[in-house]
C-alpha cells in the first residue's frame, strides 16, 4: 500500500516540529524534571549535596566512601568545585573534577580527604574564572562502609539553579558568590526532616542518625546546627518530645537510650517487634538535610533483620539556607 502524498508531508511536517522545539526522541524519551522541582535525590542540579563520607587513612578497607558523579550532559563538558566539609571542626578544603560529556567519574574519600567525617558539596562552575553556573545536568551517589557493619548507598541530593548562564553578580573581579537556596536562585532547603521508620534496638538494630547543616561560608567554615527540637512517635501513635545541642556542622548519633533523651527512654518506648518514626527541625529558620543508616548483624541469616539506609525525608521548606563560596578558575 502506497503512502499518500498528505500523509508522508504531516509525518514530515511532525518530524520538523518536533526536532524544531527540541522536545526528547527515542534516545531521552519523556520529560525532565522541571528545575522548579524541589531538591531531591531523584533529579538532576547544579549542586549536588552528599549527606555522608568518613575515610581511613591507616585501614582504607575497613572504612571507606566511594563518591561518584556524572554529567548527563549530550554536549556540555561539566566544571565542579568540590568542598568538603569535616562534620565536626566545620573546616573545608577543596578541589575540582571535569567531566566531559556523559562521563561519569567515582573515586575513594581515602584518597583525597582520608581521617575524615563529613559531606560534601559539589557546585557546577564556569571553566574560565570559576563562577558558579547554571549547569541542571548533575546526577550523583555515594557508597560508604564503616565498622561495626553499616553501609549504604546515598544518592546525592540535587539542587537546580533557577537562572540562566552564570550566577548574577559573579565576574571576573568576583572573589567570592553566594548560592542563595530561596526558591529563585537555587532550589529551596529543606527544614523539617523525618526518620520514616526506626526498628527497636532490642530486636539486633543499631540505627546511625546523620543530621546536616546547609550553610556557612566555605572560606573560613560550614554554619553549625545549634538547637534542635523533635517529636519521636511509637507505633500507637504517642508522641514524645526531645531537644539537644549540637555545636557541629554534621550531627551523628545511634538512636539509644542515651539519643535522644526522652522519658521514658527509647529503648522502652519502642521494644522488641515494635517500630516508630520521628520528625525534628530547628528553632531557628536553617536548612537542614541528613540520612538514617541502620545496622542488624542478623540481616544475612533472619527474615525480618535488614541493614542499609536512606536520605532523611523533607517535610518543610525555607528559603533561609546560602553558602558563600570562593570564586577562582578550575584547576583541570
Amino acid at each position: 500500500m502506497r503512502t499518500s502524498k498528505k500523509l508522508m508531508s504531516a509525518l514530515l511536517m511532525l518530524f520538523t516540529l518536533v526536532v524544531g522545539s527540541g522536545a526528547a526522541l527515542a534516545a531521552d524519551p519523556g520529560l525532565v524534571y522541571p528545575p522548579t522541582s524541589e531538591a531531591s535525590d531523584q533529579k538532576a542540579g547544579s549542586v549536588l549535596f552528599y549527606n555522608y563520607y568518613t575515610s581511613s587513612g591507616a585501614q582504607p578497607g575497613n572504612r571507606d566512601t566511594r563518591i561518584c558523579i556524572t554529567n548527563t550532559s549530550s554536549t556540555s563538558a561539566a566544571f565542579v568545585h568540590l568542598f568538603w566539609v569535616d562534620g565536626d571542626t566545620c573546616s573545608v578544603a577543596d578541589s575540582f573534577i571535569c567531566l566531559t560529556a556523559n562521563q561519569t567519574a567515582c573515586f575513594l574519600a581515602s584518597e583525597f580527604d582520608p581521617d575524615v567525617t563529613g559531606y560534601v558539596v559539589a557546585v557546577a562552575v564556569d571553566g574560565v574564572l570559576g563562577c558558579p553556573v547554571s549547569f541542571n545536568h548533575l546526577i550523583g551517589d555515594e557508597y560508604f562502609k564503616q565498622p561495626p557493619g553499616h553501609h549504604a548507598n546515598l544518592g546525592a541530593v540535587a539542587f537546580a539553579a533557577l537562572y540562566n548562564g552564570v550566577l548574577p553578580g559573579c565576574d571576573a573581579n568576583s572573589v567570592t558568590a553566594t548560592l542563595a537556596f530561596d526558591g529563585v536562585s537555587y532550589n529551596r532547603t529543606p527544614r523539617v526532616l523525618a526518620v520514616s521508620s526506626i526498628p527497636s534496638r532490642a530486636d539486633g538494630n543499631d540505627t546511625l542518625l546523620i543530621i546536616n547543616r546547609v550553610g556557612g561560608d566555605l572560606l573560613t567554615g560550614a554554619a553549625r546546627i545549634g538547637s534542635i527540637f523533635g517529636i519521636l512517635y511509637n507505633d500507637s501513635e504517642d508522641p514524645l518530645s526531645f531537644t539537644f545541642i549540637a555545636n557541629v556542622c554534621q550531627y551523628r548519633n545511634f538512636l539509644s537510650n542515651g539519643f535522644p533523651r526522652t522519658t521514658p527512654r527509647f529503648e522502652r518506648f519502642i521494644p522488641a517487634g515494635h517500630s516508630g518514626w520521628m520528625k525534628f527541625w530547628s528553632p531557628s529558620d536553617i536548612g537542614l538535610l541528613g540520612a538514617v543508616v541502620n545496622n542488624n548483624d542478623g540481616s544475612e541469616g533472619q527474615d525480618d533483620a535488614f541493614s542499609g539506609g536512606h536520605n532523611l525525608h523533607h517535610l518543610t521548606l525555607t528559603t533561609g539556607a546560602s553558602y558563600i563560596v570562593p570564586v577562582f578558575p578550575p584547576r583541570c
